[in-house]
């Protein structure tokens, strides 16, 4: 029996990029929960490089997808590279024969972060003239320029359907988010899934930026930062299947739609059972 608020998506073919790790894997457990087909995508593979040398894989993934009932199948694939995301789309198109839900959970702004210090020897909020702007040019690349190669890979075959969920993992920027490069990333991810819904609306497509709040991911686990973290990776993921089992989600087009918002619209919990409330600026950084 499916937990409280979390759809029927068993005739649903659903495509998650950057799934290896932290919410984007999350986003595919929920997904397989409610029974979906699950493509998950990433650079990270027991049979090739890991980024940042970290242990997961997005083979895991997929094994995560089936034990929560949904069917997984995995693609190596780096998001980054404009070829090899076009030909990833293309072999999901040959396999499935169309795309319902496309995700880019896609963000390597942290990559080499140990909670203190970034690679570049800055630490969280460090004055944007005190930096240079590789991180930035990074951020920038593996965030909102990921998020829309993805995009423009699978809406061809969603407007030809005339229909489809496409979804950019964020994060809420109503406030300044402490430190520049991150909130220039998630500022530009937000206004893509804007422009991106008004292009796509009068095909019937519907495209969005979702926002969880401070997440218990691996990497906050491992920097020793989790007590500060209040969500797990699922509570994102239940969000976005709620979104795609719902036959008003055109409403939500272009919106910055919050995980916290989502599970009291829609019922449904986090993994523990609870229900964590919105992330606030006044709260801890989001790093």
């Amino acid at each position: 029996m499916r937990p409280a608020g979390v759809p029927d998506l068993s005739g649903k073919v659903c495509l998650v990029a950057g799934a290896s790790r932290g919410v984007g894997r999350g986003i595919a457990r929920a997904l397989g929960e409610a029974g979906a087909t699950v493509v998950v995508t990433a650079r990270s593979s027991e049979t090739g490089a890991r980024t940042d040398q970290r242990a997961e894989a997005l083979e895991d993934t997929a094994r995560e997808v089936d034990l929560a009932g949904g069917r997984g199948h995995h693609y190596l694939c780096d998001h980054t590279r404009e070829g090899e995301v076009d030909a990833m789309v293309r072999w999901v198109l040959r396999r499935f024969g169309r795309i319902d839900v496309a995700v880019s959970s896609v963000w390597g702004g942290n990559e080499g972060y140990d909670g203190v210090r970034y690679p570049d020897g800055a630490a969280w909020g460090t004055a944007f003239w005190r930096r240079g702007l590789a991180p930035l040019r990074h951020g920038m690349e593996t965030g909102p320029l990921a998020g829309l190669l993805l995009a423009r890979a699978v809406a061809p075959a969603m407007v030809s359907a005339k229909g489809g969920l496409l979804a950019l993992v964020s994060f809420g920027t109503e406030a300044y988010l402490g430190d520049l490069f991150y909130d220039l990333a998630k500022s530009a991810t937000n206004r893509l899934a804007l422009a991106m819904a008004e292009e796509l609306r009068p095909h019937g497509v519907t495209a969005l930026a979702l926002a969880p709040g401070l997440v218990r991911t691996e990497r906050v686990l491992e920097a020793g930062m989790g007590g500060e973290a209040g969500e797990s990776p699922l509570y994102a993921g239940r969000a976005l299947a709620a979104l795609a089992g719902d036959p008003a989600v055109a409403e939500r087009g272009g919106q910055v739609v919050h995980v916290a918002d989502l599970a009291a619209a829609y019922g449904f919990t986090d993994e523990d059972g609870s229900r964590p409330a919105r992330w606030r600026p006044e709260d801890a950084p989001p790093q």
